[in-house]
């Protein structure tokens, strides 16, 4: 079955572009199209679309304060933040108010139909700059490890660091793959475990934190402190 998605953006061209390109994807149906924020809060009304790419810079009313209003009526819709501001108040605005995924203009058309298909189930997606930006708020040196690329294990006394934080060594490594996009399979084959302890990890994290999805736990962690403001 298609993913139904409502593309917001006011500059006609990329609007164009990003239709075009997503019109021969077999798997997505684009449902509507909106220009400016006020819009976009009545399409994802009428159109009901599973997945929303929205930018940022938006008139009337901005990409931000339209995500806050959509996930406050339509919880399970998922909206990408598809943007050329990569600056680190939009990217933390942006998750604050509920986005499930933040991508640069630019990105491949392939690379964003794995971001859509990654939200829809569930999975925040973050370009690896952003992705780079929230982990290096992360504070101790337990996440300060988390942030290379082989994503190194936590020990005892770096975990220890972070006193308050509720998730063992073991959950913050799956937090950091979280953030970086990996599904419930890949974090089971990069910290060679079987599927289903992945999803034990992923169903406990987000149980400790109290949050519905994998971004909520990412954005209550630095909001709780355990990442720095």
């Amino acid at each position: 079955m298609k993913t139904r998605v409502l593309i917001v953006e006011d500059h006609q061209m990329t609007l164009v572009g990003l239709k075009m390109l997503l019109g021969k994807n077999n798997s997505v149906d684009v449902v509507g199209e909106a220009s400016n924020g006020i819009e976009a809060v009545q399409l994802a009304d009428s159109t009901q679309p599973e997945v929303i790419l929205m930018d940022i810079g938006l008139p009337e009313m901005d990409g931000i304060e339209a995500t806050q209003k959509i996930k406050q009526a339509h919880p399970g819709m998922r909206i990408i933040m598809l943007t050329s501001k990569d600056n680190e108040g939009d990217v933390f605005a942006s998750l604050s108010a509920g986005a499930d995924a933040y991508c640069m203009k630019g990105i491949s058309i392939e690379a964003l139909t794995s971001a859509i298909e990654a939200v829809k189930e569930g999975t925040a997606w973050l370009d690896p700059g952003v992705a780079r930006m929230v982990l290096g708020r992360f504070q101790g040196s337990a996440l300060s490890q988390l942030n290379g690329a082989g994503g190194g294990q936590l020990s005892p006394v770096e975990a220890e660091n972070l006193e308050d934080c509720p998730l063992t060594a073991r959950e913050l490594e799956v937090l950091k793959l979280i953030v970086d996009g990996l599904s419930n399979p890949e974090i089971a084959e990069r910290l060679t475990i079987t599927k289903a302890t992945a999803k034990a990890h992923v169903h406990s994290i987000l149980q400790k934190l109290c949050v519905d999805d994998r971004t909520q736990a990412a954005v209550l962690a630095m909001r709780q402190g355990y990442v720095k403001g």
